[in-house]
């Protein structure tokens, strides 16, 4: 499966033919590159000649689940067909497999993507003035930071933080463990209340004395709790959405994408199975992932 002289290709067409702006050259390319990343981390060998429409669909139905608003994966698709089309032009293909495939609504908003400012609303809600509000800054800004699940977040110890070399070591599912880099202003509020709430309280019970985040009474934070808190929230602001902690690692993934991440890189901080089962890759390296979220996390803009 080699895309690059058909990639390359369609650069020259872009920039000779269409007379486009470097940025809009630079859309263009990335959602043919996304194309290649998904086929890469499915173990799908095919060129841009032996592509289908069926993939494509996959493709789009992928970039849907990681939580890419419908005007995102619209403005994907239309790349691609812009990429078929050039291969149309050069006699390469005789069908592009985009041609029957319609743009999503793009009224149709997904209820459970965040955008960015209302990220900041909800965080902006806490109220700092109390012990919990410490904690719960910590812990939301942590779990956008890092696109935790929250059973994962609930269990984040206290021997597993690197903060220092800005990574986390997470428990995520099957007991496997994973490092996932995390955002300054994250790590900024972990010490906080590490510093000024957690070395501070007078009891804390014994399983749960390496637990990061804990309740008022010592012990580890229910998944309920994180629930209930993240509601109260969402209602103090106003947003109408139904908003889980699950929403919270939507939005990261789709920040991300949506900035120009690179999909490996996002599916390897989510620690989703389909990068490792396909046994194409082995991790990716460390201080990538971590300029992945210098690069295009919002939190780090």
């Amino acid at each position: 499966m080699n895309w690059t002289p058909t990639i390359k290709g369609f650069k020259s067409y872009l920039q000779l033919e269409r007379s486009l702006s470097e940025n809009s050259i630079e859309a263009y390319l990335h959602d043919v590159e996304m194309l290649v990343q998904f086929l890469e981390i499915k173990g799908l060998d095919y060129s841009p000649i032996t592509i289908t429409k069926k993939q494509v669909e996959e493709f789009i139905q992928y970039v849907s689940e990681l939580g890419m608003s419908a005007t995102s994966q619209a403005r994907i698709l239309s790349g691609l067909k812009a990429f078929f089309k050039y291969m149309l032009i050069e006699d390469m293909i005789k069908v592009s497999p985009t041609e029957l495939i319609e743009a999503p609504k793009i009224g149709r908003k997904l209820p459970d993507t965040l955008s960015f400012e209302e990220i900041n609303q909800i965080i902006d809600a806490i109220d700092l003035s109390t012990n919990e509000g410490e904690r719960n800054k910590a812990m939301l800004e942590t779990l956008y930071s890092c696109g935790l699940r929250v059973s994962e977040l609930v269990n984040l110890r206290l021997s597993k933080l690197m903060l220092e070399e800005g990574f986390v070591i997470v428990i995520g599912k099957g007991d496997k463990e994973r490092i996932v880099p995390i955002g300054s202003v994250a790590i900024k509020h972990i010490k906080i209340y590490i510093e000024s709430i957690r070395n501070h309280m007078s009891v804390i019970k014994k399983e749960s004395e390496d637990i990061l985040f804990l309740n008022r009474r010592g012990g580890k934070l229910t998944r309920v709790m994180v629930f209930t808190i993240i509601k109260q929230l969402v209602e103090k602001v106003g947003i109408h959405k139904n908003v889980s902690p699950h929403t919270f690692r939507h939005s990261f993934a789709t920040h991300l994408v949506e900035g120009g991440a690179d999909l490996r890189a996002v599916q390897e901080m989510l620690g989703h199975e389909s990068i490792t089962t396909t046994e194409i890759y082995t991790h990716l390296d460390r201080d990538y992932l971590r300029q992945a979220i210098i690069d295009y996390h919002p939190r780090s803009k």
